[in-house]
Order: structure tokens, then sequence, then C-alpha cells
């Protein structure tokens, strides 16, 4: 019987954070808590999580020699569940820094099978830089409606969306050098805002989910303090944009300390 699958990249690549940005060994510790917590919360939901340990492509260090940044590796999913022969039905990618609530709602069921997202309600400055200079330099100035510009740090698909996902990963290998050298000069993301253009130039049948299903910016939105009281209003938690963040000890921090909250004794 095919299962929903909860999809999570867990790469730790050798080198500096500047070398190899987020999948430095020293700044992927935290994410175990997110790969315990998804466990336990596909156990209850009658799903299978699947997390992938090992770049699909060869990962040299630095930006400018490898293959593919991990990032945009993860666009590989429907091959790599083939080639583990995992039947599936729907897919949820999330990134490695979030924990769900032990109550989080089973999402699949909210998907209407269409491609499923949640607005990033982040940076503005971010997303508009990202936005502005992939749209001149990428995409023949084509501008994304910003309101429905959303986080791929938790993304629901399903087969139907197979063609799609290849279309991404051959842009990529079409845009290679540019992309790369993209991210080094504008520090605005790697395929985040790619995949916001293609979405939308490709007219895939999309669905915006509320923000309790992927609360990113809990800083900024003054929410992350030791009480805890965002667990309460939300559902998939994301601890990305830390300020003074330094080897990544506060994510570790704060993602500790939620899973302990929510999960330790379940």
């Amino acid at each position: 019987m095919k299962k929903n699958i909860v999809f999570i990249v867990d790469i730790k690549l050798k080198g500096t954070q500047q070398e190899v940005g987020r999948w430095a060994e020293t700044r992927s510790s935290p994410y175990k808590f997110s790969i315990k917590s998804w466990k336990k919360w596909c156990d209850k939901n009658d799903c299978q999580l699947f997390v992938l340990n090992e770049p699909v492509l060869s990962q040299d260090y630095g930006w400018e020699d490898c293959t593919m940044p991990v990032s945009w590796q993860r666009y590989y999913i429907f091959d790599l569940l083939e080639a583990n022969e995992i039947d599936y039905d729907q897919i949820m990618y999330v990134d490695a820094d979030t924990i769900p609530h032990p109550d989080c709602p089973n999402v699949f069921e909210n998907s209407d099978r269409k491609f499923c997202f949640v607005h990033n309600d982040g940076s503005y400055d971010w997303i508009l830089r990202s936005i502005e200079n992939y749209s001149k330099y990428f995409f023949d100035g084509y501008m994304l409606p910003w309101h429905h510009y959303f986080d791929s740090g938790m993304l629901i698909f399903n087969e139907k969306h197979k063609q799609f996902f290849q279309q991404i990963i051959q842009f990529f290998h079409d845009n290679r050098t540019n992309l790369i050298q993209a991210e080094k000069t504008w520090h605005a993301g790697t395929d985040q805002t790619p995949v916001n253009f293609l979405t939308h130039m490709l007219d895939i049948d999309y669905k915006l989910l509320p923000y309790e299903f992927n609360m990113t910016d809990l800083t900024r939105k003054e929410l992350l303090d030791d009480r805890l009281l965002f667990t309460k209003i939300g559902w998939i938690y994301q601890y990305n944009s830390i300020p003074n963040n330094v080897n990544d000890k506060l994510t570790y921090y704060w993602m500790e300390k939620t899973y302990n909250h929510l999960w330790k004794g379940r």
C-alpha cells in the first residue's frame, strides 16, 4: 500500500560553513531533533520518513567546484524513491531545521493534491532583492506576485509533479555557472526563488497553506523565547534566520528545547 512520505535532507559535508554552506558538519548537528520528531509524527500518522544522507551528485569543496549544491538535489526525490523501491502517494519535503507539534494535523489531507507551500513572511528586503535580481538576469523581467512568494522549506507534491521537478533540475543544469555565481554575488538564496518563478511561469496548480504549517522567522516575529509560547499557535516550526547564531549554537539550543518540551517521553 502506498504511503505518504516525509522527506528530509541531512547531508553532512566536509568544510567550513563559508565553503559548503548550511550542510557543513558543524552546522547540521541540531538536525537530529528534526529527524527524531518527524519520525514520531510519521509513526502517528501512518507515513514514512525518508532521509537523504548522501549527495545525489558529486559534491566537491566550495560553491564554484560543486556539481550541484545540495539544496537543488532535493528535486531528485522521485528518482530517489524509485531507486529505493519505495511506493508513495504524496510527498512532503521539510527542511532539517523544522520540528512538528505532536498534534500537528495530517497536512496531506489539506493538499487537494496540488503543489502546496506556505507564503514566506520573513525578510521582505531579502525577498524583494531576490525576486528583482533573478527576474532581471534569469527570467526576462517577469515579476512574481510577491504576496504568493513561498518558502521552500515545506513543500507538498505528488507523482503528477514529477515532470515539473525534472524541469527544475534541467533549469539548474542549463544555468549552473550563472546560478552559482548569483548566489555568491547576491546572497539571496539558491533554489527557492528560481523555483518560485518556475511555479508561476509554468502555471503549476498550487495551494497556499496557512502560516502555522511552516512558521519561519520566529525571531523576527518576536516569538522565540524560553516560554515557547509559539508552540501553542502553530504546527510546524522552522529555526531559520536566528541572529548572532555562531556555529548554529542557538539553532541547537532552540531545537533541543522545543523537542524536549513537545516530544520527550512520547
